[in-house]
């Protein structure tokens, strides 16, 4: 069997539909089901079971024998929530259960940490581990994946394999539950829909242009075919970035949005909301040698190429994976 924790959300969902594509039904799902809208996703999906969050870590104690890879997508993502002790049980405390349980019963374990963890970035976007003591994220998100990413260096019993993986910003299908949280250019769409034009955030720093912010914006479909490799290949354990190695600017972004919707670009820019604008990244850009030198070798998707497939085979339609 192989478990995807967080299976209903966004990542999740769309790596249940991968392994389905590629044979794999043995699947067993986990996550806190009571949100109907998230649980969409999970429509049309081959699985053997559904397990609630907060029983797993008694399905595991009694069915370990049986399963092959445990991959740990679920979390708390909500960058603008700042009460520690929901991601101290969510993210850090419940991560904790699941390594020392695949740790106990000798079960491969791939995870996700976030490029949340390097803050705003001054010492680089190295994903070494000799780096990860000295991070200082900018928010208890951030903080939450970085004090795992601490905790399983400094433990002397691990997994056989075990991979955390530092997504950059992911986007792609399945994430239209995540309100705020959504990628740019699930908003973009909507907002070019209901409007004709975007809003972008200003620039409240010197030497960057109002939407000049950049990112390292990362496909969906890409980030779960590294996944897959992952488990199928197992290279050295360790923590691997997962971006596309390419920061682009916003202004990007929403110009290959409006070029998917077949519209001439219409741009204004407003202000970065006072709650998340000292927290704000100007720019993420994932070194990506270390996932290279372990053997993944299979190009990134675009930013248009991949703004493109999700707006017209997706949101166009309302499509899923």
């Amino acid at each position: 069997m192989i478990v995807i924790t967080g299976a209903a959300g966004f990542i999740g969902s769309n790596l249940a539909g991968f392994m389905n594509k590629n044979g794999s039904t043995d699947l067993v799902l986990v996550d806190d089901f009571s949100n109907e809208q998230k649980n969409r996703n999970l429509a049309g999906k081959n699985y053997l079971l559904l397990v609630d969050r907060d029983h797993f870590s008694n399905w595991i104690d009694k069915n370990h024998s049986d399963v092959k890879v445990v991959i740990h997508l679920g979390a708390r993502t909500n960058t603008a929530e700042f009460d520690k002790t929901i991601f101290d049980r969510l993210n850090l405390g419940y991560s904790k259960m699941v390594w020392q349980a695949c740790t106990e019963y000798k079960i491969p374990l791939i995870y996700a940490s976030s490029a949340a963890t390097y803050g705003d970035g001054e010492l680089g976007y190295s994903d070494d581990h000799e780096v990860v003591n000295n991070l200082i994220p900018l928010n208890p998100y951030g903080e939450s994946k970085n004090d795992f990413d601490k905790w399983v260096l400094s433990r002397t019993t691990a997994p056989p394999f075990w991979a955390g993986l530092k997504f950059f910003n992911v986007y792609g299908p399945n994430e239209y539950h995540k309100g705020r949280m959504a990628s740019v250019i699930l908003h973009a769409f909507n907002q070019i829909r209901e409007t004709g034009r975007m809003k972008l955030f200003r620039s409240h720093k010197p030497g960057i242009s109002d939407g000049g912010q950049s990112r390292d914006f990362v496909y969906v479909k890409d980030l779960v075919n590294v996944i897959y490799w992952l488990y199928e290949n197992r290279p050295g354990s360790g923590i691997y970035n997962l971006g596309t190695g390419k920061a682009r600017t916003f202004l990007d972004l929403t110009r290959a949005t409006f070029r998917a919707m077949d519209l001439e670009p219409a741009i204004d820019f407003i202000d970065t909301p006072i709650d998340i604008r000292d927290k704000y990244q100007y720019f993420t850009e994932a070194r990506m040698d270390k996932l290279i030198k372990a053997g993944y070798h299979k190009p990134f998707t675009a930013l248009e190429a991949g703004v493109d497939d999700y707006v017209r085979n997706y949101l166009v339609d309302g499509k899923m994976i």
